[in-house]
Formats: structure tokens, C-alpha cells, sequence
């Protein structure tokens, strides 16, 4: 399979070094809260870390031994059903950890006797909080940028590729096992239940500060002076939409303009409203489970619903030969189906250059992974044309030719770019002609290239009626028919289009 990807930039690279940072500071507190909190005191957590702390407290085995080897080969299984970057931030995740937990029991524990002190004498109980709180917080760092502690989640990764089973009811499920395993060591109930307390207030810790990590704000702002506001905003690289209002005490029309932002940027705003107009009317609320582009991703599932893709076309023809082609694996969708009415720009020279640039602006403004083409025929005999103009063939002035029959008030007359094709070619031997797509696609944030290339040759007058565009007149390599008079059926197979298509099917196939 051939594609091309576009290399990362700056910005995504050092976005990517500080989420390592931060998850190896996070993972820091989560081997500190074991080894200071959980070991000494004989208490079990869940996940990996639940495990490994009851084959030490049966075996003796350190517990950073054990916890590398079960990440490791929990992993290993499962590396090609999560991925490689959720395997990367993973296998840092859990070589941080497994670099800490030696790191502090090296430090904390007695030279001779080879025991962890017991930092709060026996109470236990307290132990039992304040390691599950450290924990809680370590894991709500982590998971905030990005990141992941292996064991367990591994598992719930898998499990929910291919079932409609939440994250937290499968992680659940496997901490209850892990904890209540305790009692065949210790045989007593009492840490069993201590366990299932620091499961509980690990879980409440990491629902509060996950929370206020993603803690959104509403703004809604008053202002005579509204454009100047929303320009100094935007200049901040916040989004702000403008609304249509009536003051009922004057009895005049307002805009108001509306600015969602996460809480710890509320100041910011606040800074560049009250520059521009410091006697304007601004209201701010706490907005909760702010879903859409930078803010969290809605991961309600829909049952039965395929991932959803955007073709940047309306046009029939073309959208139902992809469907055939991607219809098992994704919910294709054209751009009316996603309320985009504009005419997408295409200004470049080349193939690849023009359908990038149609995906670029859904992807800018829509939101949607997307995907779009453009097509051209070049004939042999015409120096590739009409090439990256095929649509517009007949739309460009030519000097030598002149049709009375079109249609000025098109901006595509397939018919009239055939007339035109064929008066070209007229009384030329070499016919020798192929059609070529490139597709551009953007995929959570990353750009490729697909190409599909049919030969075949130039026919002497129109054939069939079957296809659109240029396909009455264009014989394909290996028939004697033109793609017009072909089935649907051996079109989608050979078409130039259906080759690229097939190319962009495998990739997704891949990364889903």
C-alpha cells in the first residue's frame, strides 16, 4: 500500500514532550502512594499495581519486577489491536512507573531489615485515604495528558475496540476481582474492605480532579463595540460566536457574543473584554461537559453506528460509487449531509494540491475526518490535457476552438468537455489516455495521499450512457467498452477511482 504523511510540527512535537512530562510527574505520585501508603500497611489496589502487591506479599518478589512483566506481556497480546501511539504512551506509562516504584522503596525502605516504614504509625485506615487520594490524583494527571498506566486499562481497551462495554464497568469489574484475591493471602476481611475503601476514594479522587481539569466557563458578553471584543479574542485563539438580541428596558437590537474556554484561560478573556470595553455587560458561568473541538470528545456510543467519514462532494455519482466500496466499514457522508454550502476552494495546479485543499477547509471548519478528490484525464497526444481543468474543459478559452452549444451558465457541462475532447483529438492516431485521482485524506489530525490510475485510450465518438464525465469516451486497457457501457459492478473494480478508494479503504481498515 502507498501513502504519504505529512511530517508533524512543531507545535504537535512539543505538545507530545510535555504530555511525557507530565505523565512521568504522574506516574511519580502513583508509585509514591504504593510504596508508602499501600506496601507497608498490607492494603491492595487495583489494577496491575493490585496484583503485583499480592505476589509480594505471597512471594516477596519486588512489586516493580512483577508490575513490568504483567504490562509487558498484557502488551505484547495486545499490541495490534490498541495501536502504536496508545503502545507508546503506555509502555512509558508503565516503565516510569516501574522506574519510581524502584526509585522509592531504594530510598524508603531500612538498609538492614529491607521493610517499608510505616509513615503514620498504624493507622491504617488513614493510609488507606491518603494513598488512594495520591493515587487518584496521579492517574487524573496522567489521564489528562494523555497518558496511560498499562495493566488493566490494556484490557479495557480491547474490550471496548469490539464491545459496547464502558471503560469504567470493565476496569471495575477487574479491580473487585483483584482487591478481594487479597483475603486468599491475608485471610482477613478487614483488608479486603480497606482495599475496596481505597478503590472507592481513588475513583471519587480522580472524578473530582478530572473535573476541574476540564472545567469550562461561558461567557456572554454585552457590548456596543462587539466586533472589536471578537477580534481580540480570536487573537487569543479562542472561538467566539456573535448572537442576535433585543434589549427589552431600550428597545433596540444588541449582538451578543458568546466564548466557551476552558477555566483556567477565564482571566485572559476577562483581560481583553475590559482592554477594548471596560462598561460592557459580560456574564460568566460554569459550563459542565463541554463536548466539540477543544474541549473533551463525546465518547457516547450509538449502537450499530459506523465511524463517520466525510466525502467533500455532492455529486451523486461519485458519492455512491465510494459507498459501495467504504459502505461495510464507515458511515460516508457528503457535504450537505454535513451542513457545509460552500464552494470549496481549488487554486492550486496540481491534483493532489486542489483535493488537499478541499479537505483541509472540512476538516478546519466542520471538524469531520474527511477525505476528497480530484480527477483528471490526460491524453497523451494533448500534453495531459485537460488534466487538473478536466471539469472545466470546455470553460477555458481556446483560440482554436469554439462550441455554440455551451452552456455558459454551468460552471461543469460534461458534454461540452467531450465535444471539445473529441474535436482535439479528431484525426489523431496516438489515443493513448488516463484517468487519475488523488485523494486526500485527513485522519485524526494527520494528512495522506492516495492515487489510482487507469490506461486506456481516447474512443472516436461517445459510448454508453452508464457513466458521467469523460467515461463515454474513454476505453480502458483490457475491454473493448467504454467505462459508460461497463456494470457498475467491473467499474468499482478497475476505475481510477476505485483504485484510490481501495488504497484509502485499506489504510482505514488498519487504523480503526
Amino acid at each position: 500500500m502507498s501513502y504519504k504523511t505529512i511530517m508533524f510540527d512543531k507545535k504537535f512535537i512539543l505538545h507530545e514532550i510535555r504530555d511525557y512530562l507530565m505523565v512521568a510527574i504522574a506516574t511519580l505520585m502513583y508509585a509514591f502512594a504504593v510504596t508508602a501508603f499501600m506496601l507497608p500497611y498490607g492494603l491492595a489496589t487495583g489494577g496491575v499495581a493490585g496484583i503485583s502487591a499480592i505476589i509480594f506479599y505471597a512471594t516477596g518478589l519486588k512489586i516493580q519486577i512483577s508490575y513490568a512483566a504483567i504490562n509487558a506481556a498484557f502488551l505484547i497480546m495486545a499490541a495490534k489491536i490498541v495501536g502504536l501511539r496508545f503502545c507508546l504512551k503506555t509502555i512509558w506509562g508503565f516503565g516510569t512507573i516501574t522506574l519510581w516504584l524502584w526509585v522509592c522503596q531504594n530510598i524508603m525502605e531500612d538498609p538492614v531489615t529491607h521493610e517499608l516504614p510505616k509513615l503514620i504509625g498504624d493507622e491504617m485506615f488513614m493510609a488507606c485515604v491518603l494513598g488512594a487520594i495520591l493515587e487518584g490524583m496521579g492517574l487524573s494527571i496522567s489521564f489528562y495528558f494523555n497518558g496511560s498506566t498499562g495493566g488493566t486499562d490494556i484490557i479495557a481497551a480491547c474490550i471496548n475496540k469490539y464491545k459496547e462495554v464502558s471503560l469504567g464497568q470493565i476496569l471495575m469489574v477487574c479491580d473487585i476481582l483483584i482487591v478481594s484475591s487479597c483475603y486468599l493471602v491475608f485471610h482477613d476481611i478487614q483488608r479486603v474492605i480497606f482495599g475496596y475503601v481505597l478503590l472507592i476514594v481513588a475513583a471519587i479522587t480522580l472524578d473530582y480532579f478530572t473535573r476541574r481539569f476540564h472545567q469550562a466557563v461561558e461567557f456572554k458578553i454585552f457590548s456596543r463595540n462587539h466586533s472589536a471584543i471578537a477580534d481580540a479574542i480570536n487573537k487569543k485563539g479562542f472561538g467566539v460566536t456573535l448572537l442576535d438580541g433585543f434589549g427589552w428596558y431600550t428597545k433596540t437590537t444588541r449582538k451578543v457574543l458568546v466564548c466557551i474556554c476552558n477555566k483556567r484561560y477565564s482571566e485572559t478573556i476577562m483581560r481583553e473584554i475590559k482592554r477594548v470595553d471596560p462598561t460592557c455587560f459580560v456574564s460568566i458561568t460554569n459550563a459542565q461537559n463541554v463536548y466539540g473541538e477543544g474541549f473533551d470528545i463525546m465518547k457516547t456510543k450509538v449502537k450499530g453506528q459506523k465511524p463517520i467519514i466525510v466525502f467533500a462532494t455532492n455529486n451523486a455519482n461519485k458519492l455512491r460509487e465510494v459507498r459501495e466500496i467504504l459502505s461495510d466499514r464507515f458511515e460516508v457522508r457528503s457535504l450537505k449531509e454535513v451542513g457545509c454550502m460552500d464552494e470549496l476552494p481549488e487554486t492550486h495546479e496540481t491534483l493532489e494540491e486542489n483535493a488537499m485543499q478541499k479537505a483541509r477547509h472540512i476538516a478546519k471548519f466542520y471538524g469531520f475526518d474527511c477525505f476528497s478528490d480530484d480527477t483528471g484525464l490526460e491524453v497523451e497526444a494533448l500534453n495531459g490535457a485537460p488534466g487538473v481543468y478536466s471539469a472545466r474543459y470546455a470553460n477555458i478559452n481556446d483560440p482554436d476552438y469554439y462550441d455554440p452549444l455551451l452552456d455558459k451558465t454551468k460552471d461543469h457541462d460534461s458534454k461540452a468537455n467531450m465535444r471539445k475532447l473529441l474535436a482535439k483529438m479528431k484525426g489523431k492516431e496516438n489515443r493513448k489516455a488516463q484517468f487519475r485521482t488523488s485523494i486526500a485524506l485527513i485522519y485524526k489530525g494527520k494528512e495522506y495521499y492516495f492515487e489510482g490510475i487507469v490506461k486506456g485510450k481516447i474512443a472516436e465518438e461517445e459510448k454508453g450512457n452508464m457513466g458521467f464525465g469523460y467515461d463515454p469516451v474513454f476505453i480502458p486497457e483490457g475491454y473493448d467498452a467504454s467505462f459508460a457501457e461497463l456494470s457498475s459492478e467491473v467499474k468499482n473494480k478497475i476505475s481510477h477511482r476505485a483504485l484510490a478508494i481501495e488504497k484509502l479503504a485499506e489504510f482505514l481498515k488498519e487504523k480503526k
